[in-house]
């Protein structure tokens, strides 16, 4: 019990501003399953850490401020940013405000564990030392992972062709960050105090606007998908460029796979607008149930795109009327399943 103060000072922060992050997504786009997997991995990743950090020491003898100062900030950033980078890569992330929540929910399982350990190992530590701990590098933890998130998933939505690349801006943001930080430039207890004040403001500001443009992408989506739903299912879709590409298709294709093509794009455009009409009521507070079709709306397109097969579904690119969200859309809606 004598210990209460000290644990509340290392980990309360870092947990509180998780907590208030994850209800500042009014769109519920992160679920909590999500949440206490990156916390989860973000636990590892810090087991993972201190055991490597020790065996340096210990192995080739490198001294514990080079270790903090030049070695740490590498191994932890590339070690939290691993789940994020691959989260992105797979399409399972669709805003930056889910990389921010996550991000965070990584950096705070990995804080909750290298504060644990230090209490373990420092049990006649000042007071001070956790004031330290828990408003400075516990929210270090969290919010260098938080800030590369945001930005790759930034860069990752303008560049999608680039790849691997779109990663190492935001990681190198974080590694500076985590090793000026490790260099104490200043005392600790003002250095806490920073960290404290700009690197949540920072990632409030940003999660802010984010959220603002995933309102209004939702709002303009959802007409633009409607819209594009009408045009599909009238008379004058063979107009348009897309119904005239479908035709030119059916000189190298078999009419049935080209009748197939046009039945997926109808299919893809209602899931966007159910799982955009999902979201919407979200932010109102409303819990919609799933469509009752919804299961055979998902089977149907799995059937279609077997049927059109790995070709068909390149020779479609051309025509994607849908976003790149989309694959997030549709896991989004089978979750509800």
């Amino acid at each position: 019990m004598g210990r209460a103060p000290d644990v509340v000072l290392a980990l309360a922060p870092v947990v509180f501003f998780l907590a208030t992050l994850s209800l500042m997504d009014s769109f519920q786009l992160v679920r909590r399953r999500s949440i206490a997997a990156a916390v989860a991995f973000g636990a590892m990743v810090a087991l993972a850490a201190l055991a490597v950090h020790q065996w340096l020491r210990v192995t080739y003898g490198i001294p514990a401020p080079t270790v903090s100062r030049y070695i740490a900030p590498l191994t932890e950033e590339t070690g939290k940013a691993a789940l994020i980078a691959a989260l992105i890569a797979m399409g399972r992330i669709a805003f930056p405000i889910e990389a921010a929540v996550l991000g965070f929910a990584v950096g705070t399982g990995f804080a909750l564990v290298e504060n644990l350990v230090y209490l373990r190992t420092m049990p006649d530590a000042a007071l001070m030392v956790w004031v330290v701990r828990g408003l400075g590098t516990a929210m270090l933890q969290g919010a260098t992972t938080a800030i590369f998130a945001m930005i790759s998933k930034a860069l990752a939505d303008r560049h999608a062709d680039r790849k691997a690349a779109v990663f190492v801006p935001g990681w190198l943001a974080a590694v500076a960050i985590h090793s000026a930080f490790n260099h104490r430039p200043v005392s600790p207890l003002a250095e806490a105090l920073v960290i404290l004040i700009v690197l949540p403001l920072l990632v409030l500001f940003v999660f802010s606007r984010s959220d603002r443009a995933t309102r209004e992408w939702i709002g303009a989506g959802m007409d633009l998908d409607l819209m594009l739903l009408d045009l599909v299912s009238s008379e004058q879709f063979a107009l348009t460029r897309f119904g005239r590409y479908l035709t030119e298709l059916r000189a190298r294709m078999p009419g049935a796979v080209v009748a197939d093509m046009f039945c997926l794009l109808r299919v893809e455009l209602e899931l966007a607008v159910q799982a955009k009409a999902m979201l919407m009521a979200r932010d109102a507070g409303v819990t919609v149930p799933a469509d009752e079709d919804l299961d055979a709306i998902l089977d149907e397109r799995e059937a279609l795109k077997r049927s059109i097969g790995t070709l068909g579904l390149l020779a479609l690119k051309p025509l994607q009327i849908t976003s790149h969200r989309d694959t997030w859309h549709r896991g989004l809606l089978g979750a509800r399943r």
